[in-house]
């Protein structure tokens, strides 16, 4: 039996890869925390519920399968002992970010190091370094923050309604 194949499937490729940021867009509501400590990722999910948004909390690898489901509009990675524990999830968030076209989801780096291995994730598609160990009046306002400036960026999107 031949596949289906849908009129103008294959006429205008660059339509289809045009209109995916219309149909994919950023949950500005969820935060991904991503991190080994499962500690780590219940402080930070409980500072995350402070500001009335929902976190779900993931290791390095199931963060890769849930990210691109769930699409959230800030993901926090706790970096480990040497910044390291979350690099891969980042090329999963370069992919969303270029699908997107407006910079989300924005990403938080809670590191050991404030120098060194932030610089290097700076330029790794990292938002914001937040030195550890950190507090709820000090993650909080960056979070809030960075939500702001992600609805910002998709209201100035041309094309895109008001979230």
């Amino acid at each position: 039996m031949a596949a289906r194949v849908e009129p103008g499937f294959e006429q205008d490729k660059s339509l289809r890869h045009r209109d995916a940021s219309k149909v994919l867009s950023p949950d500005l509501a969820r935060v991904l925390v991503v991190g080994n400590s499962q500690i780590n990722r219940i402080v930070v999910s409980k500072i995350v519920e402070r500001s009335g948004l929902r976190p779900a909390s993931e290791t390095p690898l199931t963060a890769l399968r849930v990210l691109p489901l769930m699409f959230p509009g800030l993901v926090i990675m706790d970096g480990g002992p040497e910044n390291a524990d979350c690099d891969a999830v980042i090329s999963g968030i370069l992919a969303l970010r270029s699908v997107s076209g407006n910079g989300t989801p924005m990403t938080i780096l809670l590191s050991n190091r404030t120098t060194g291995g932030a610089d290097k994730s700076a330029r790794a598609g990292i938002d914001v370094v937040v030195a550890k160990p950190f507090t709820t009046e000090q993650l909080q306002p960056v979070v809030d923050r960075l939500l702001d400036q992600a609805r910002r960026n998709i209201v100035a999107q041309p094309g895109t309604a008001k979230p």
